[in-house]
C-alpha cells in the first residue's frame, strides 16, 4: 500500500501540487520533505548552468546526449534532493501528465539517482556516476523506482533495451543524501512547459511516513551548499520557498563574506525582496531573515563558495640538490586540486618525490570543477645519478642540471681517490668523462660544489659533497 505523496521544500502552505516550483539546476536542487501535497512541477529548459557539458559530459550511467545537435543530457530537467531520515527501501513513481490536465501526456520522462552523499561538481563531471537510471521508452504514465503502479511490473537492474521502466529499490541509510535527475528526453519544441507528479513510496514509507524523509532539510530552504566557478551564471536565492510561501511582510538578506561569523553588509530589506541574486565571484555565507503576517520569524542561511582556474605559485625544491629531488607544488587560492606532473597520473598530494633533474612541467586540476592549466615548466636543480659517455649522443656528459641559475657555481670532480680530474662552471657543457683527452673507467666519482642561492635577498653560500657514477 502505497500511503504517502511528498512535497518538496516543505508544505509550501499556499501552494497547490499545480503551481508547485521546479529547479533545472543540480546546485539549486530542491529538498524534498515527507509530509504534503505531490511535487508537480512545470518543467522547461535546462537551467542556467549546464550540469552537463554537452561537449564534454556526453553519457551519464543510462542517460545520453541527444541527437539533437543542440541537445543535452538536460532537456527539460528538475533537481531534488532528500536527505533520509530513518534507513530501509524507498522509491518513487513519476507520472507524466497532460498539459493542462486534458490529453495524453506528450513527455519522455527519464532519472537519474546520485548518492549517496556526493556533490553537484562530481555528478557534471561525469565522477559521480547514477546508482539508479532509465531511459526506457515509457509504455505506461509511470516510471521510476521499485513497483510500476499501472501494470505491477517491478524494478530491475537497468538493461538497455529490456522495456522495464522501473528500477530497484533504494536501501538507504538515515543521514544520507541523494540527488534526483528527472528529465524529459523528447525535446519540447513548442516551447510549452511539461509536467509530471513524483510520488515516494516504499516500504520505509509505509512504516513512517513521517520521518522517513528528514524533515530539517525542508529549513534549508535556500538550498544545500553551493559550489561554483568564477564565471558561472548567477544564483538565485528565493524566500518563497521557506515555509511561509508567499505570506510575507518583510525580507532581509545580509552575508557574511568569509564565514567567520561576523555579518558584513545588508543586502536587500523590505517586503518584495523576496529573492537575492549572488554574483560571481562573491564566495560567502549568505541569511535570510522572513517576517510574516502571524509574527512569525524563518531563518536560513547557505555558502556560496567560487573557485578559479587553478594558478601556479611556486614550486618549492624540499631538499636543495640532495640525492633526490623532492618538490613541492603551491597554487594560489583554496580550492581543492590535484596534480600531475610529466605526463604521469594526477595526485592530490602536492609533493612529489625523486622528481628528475631539469626542466619538467605539471598540470594542475581543479576537483570542483572549475579548470585545469596547461602543462607549466618548472626547473629542478640537480645532477644524474651516473652517465654513459659511449658518443651515442645520449648521457654522453655529466653536468649539474639547471646549473645556471645558480650564483657562482664551481664543480670539481674527483677520483676515488681524491684526485682532481675535472673543473666545471655555468658556462661548460659537462664532463665527458676523459681526462687529459684519455677515458676513466667505469666507477663511482665524487664531486664538489660551491655555489650560492639568494634567499629572500640574502646571498647564502652552500657547499654540495657527493657522487655519482660513470659507466662504460
Amino acid at each position: 500500500m502505497r500511503t504517502l505523496i511528498f512535497v518538496f521544500c516543505c508544505l509550501f502552505l499556499s501552494y497547490t501540487g499545480l503551481n508547485a516550483q521546479n529547479s533545472p539546476d543540480c546546485r539549486s536542487a530542491i529538498p524534498v520533505c515527507a509530509d504534503g501535497e505531490p511535487i508537480m512541477p512545470f518543467v522547461d529548459g535546462s537551467g542556467d548552468i549546464d550540469d552537463f557539458d554537452p561537449d564534454v559530459i556526453r553519457q551519464s550511467g543510462c542517460l545520453e546526449k541527444g541527437s539533437v545537435s543542440s541537445a543535452n543530457i538536460e532537456n527539460n530537467t528538475s533537481w531534488f534532493v532528500f536527505r533520509a531520515g530513518t534507513g530501509g527501501q524507498v522509491g518513487f513513481d513519476i507520472e507524466a501528465l497532460p498539459i493542462g490536465g486534458t490529453g495524453t501526456p506528450t513527455a519522455e520522462w527519464d532519472f537519474a539517482v546520485y548518492g549517496p552523499d556526493v556533490d553537484c561538481a562530481s555528478i557534471s563531471n561525469g565522477t559521480a556516476q547514477p546508482i539508479r537510471c532509465n531511459y526506457e521508452v515509457n509504455n505506461t504514465n509511470f516510471t521510476g523506482i521499485g513497483v510500476n503502479p499501472e501494470n505491477g511490473v517491478a524494478g530491475g537492474p537497468f538493461v538497455k533495451g529490456s522495456q522495464n521502466t522501473y528500477d530497484e529499490w533504494l536501501d538507504v541509510i538515515p543521514g544520507e543524501i541523494y540527488y534526483i535527475l528527472i528529465n524529459n528526453f523528447n525535446t519540447n519544441f513548442d516551447g510549452d512547459p511539461e509536467q509530471f507528479s513524483l510520488t515516494f513510496t516504499g516500504s520505509s514509507v509505509d512504516a513512517d511516513q513521517d520521518n522517513v524523509l528528514d524533515c530539517t532539510l525542508r529549513d534549508e530552504f535556500l538550498g544545500l551548499d553551493i559550489v561554483a566557478c568564477e564565471g558561472d551564471p548567477d544564483i538565485t536565492l528565493s524566500a518563497l520557498n521557506s515555509p511561509a510561501g508567499p505570506d510575507i511582510t518583510n525580507v532581509t538578506w545580509t552575508v557574511d563574506y568569509e564565514d567567520d561569523g561576523v555579518v558584513d553588509a545588508t543586502l536587500a530589506d523590505g517586503p518584495s525582496e523576496t529573492e537575492l541574486t549572488v554574483t560571481s565571484p562573491n564566495s560567502g555565507r549568505y541569511f535570510v531573515e522572513i517576517q510574516t503576517s502571524l509574527a512569525t520569524v524563518i531563518t536560513d542561511d547557505i555558502l556560496i563558495t567560487y573557485y578559479g582556474t587553478p594558478v601556479l605559485d611556486e614550486v618549492i625544491i624540499l631538499d636543495d640538490l640532495a640525492d633526490s629531488n623532492n618538490v613541492e607544488i603551491v597554487v594560489i587560492g583554496d580550492g581543492d586540486y590535484e596534480y600531475a606532473i610529466n605526463g604521469g597520473e594526477f595526485q592530490e598530494n602536492p609533493v612529489f618525490n625523486d622528481v628528475p633533474p631539469g626542466i619538467n612541467s605539471v598540470i594542475i586540476n581543479d576537483l570542483n570543477g572549475c579548470g585545469t592549466t596547461e602543462p607549466i615548466d618548472f626547473l629542478v636543480v640537480g645532477y644524474p645519478k651516473f652517465f654513459t659517455p659511449n658518443n651515442d649522443t645520449y648521457n654522453d656528459y655529466w653536468n649539474v642540471k639547471g646549473i645556471e641559475t645558480l650564483i657562482d657555481p664551481v664543480v670539481h670532480i674527483f677520483d676515488r681517490y681524491g684526485k682532481l680530474i675535472k673543473q666545471l662552471d655555468a658556462s661548460t657543457i659537462g664532463w665527458d668523462g676523459t681526462f687529459n683527452g684519455k677515458p676513466m673507467p667505469s666507477s663511482d666519482y665524487w664531486f664538489k660544489m660551491d655555489y650560492s642561492r639568494d634567499e629572500e635577498g640574502v646571498i647564502v653560500a652552500r657547499t654540495l659533497r657527493t657522487h655519482f657514477t660513470l659507466k662504460r
